[in-house]
């Protein structure tokens, strides 16, 4: 499992043209489900995330979480983090996990941060998205099990 996070001033997701998920500050993920992954692997991912001290104290130090800044979630699902580019210049997607698998690990990684997040935003699994954000810093950061 792979999860992109990003710090955000703001971020938003489209499908159809058509506004599906936005947030202001806070994280914006793009997350990759493999093909062996688990719900104990999303839980502590999730765990690892919510609890990641990288918004500015007032010393302007990185000390502070998700939480302690009210800040909100926006959560991709992206099979393309996935990509093997070892072999030639078409990328390989073999080690992302099936649709069906990956949608539930999605869903449930949802369901985790609502029940820890109060504003959780949301792409359409599987669906053409465009997303926009207003990366904060920048700050990116990749963690994976």
């Amino acid at each position: 499992m792979k999860f992109v996070i990003q710090r955000v001033t703001d971020a938003s997701v489209e499908v159809e043209n058509a506004v599906v998920g936005s947030i202001g500050k806070g994280f914006l993920v793009l997350i990759g489900v493999g093909k062996e992954d688990t719900r104990a692997e999303a839980d502590k991912l999730v765990k690892k995330m919510l609890g990641l001290r990288i918004f500015a104290d007032p010393e302007g130090k990185t000390n502070l979480s998700l939480k302690d800044v009210k800040g909100e979630l926006l959560l991709i699902s992206q099979f393309t983090l996935y990509a093997n580019c070892t072999k030639g210049n078409r990328p390989s997607f073999t080690e992302a996990g099936d649709p069906e698998t990956a949608r539930k690990l999605y869903e449930y990684i949802i369901q985790r941060c609502r029940e820890q997040v109060p504003i959780v935003e949301t792409g359409i699994f599987g669906a053409e998205m465009k997303v926009r954000l207003c990366n904060d810093g920048p700050f990116t950061i990749l963690l994976e099990s």
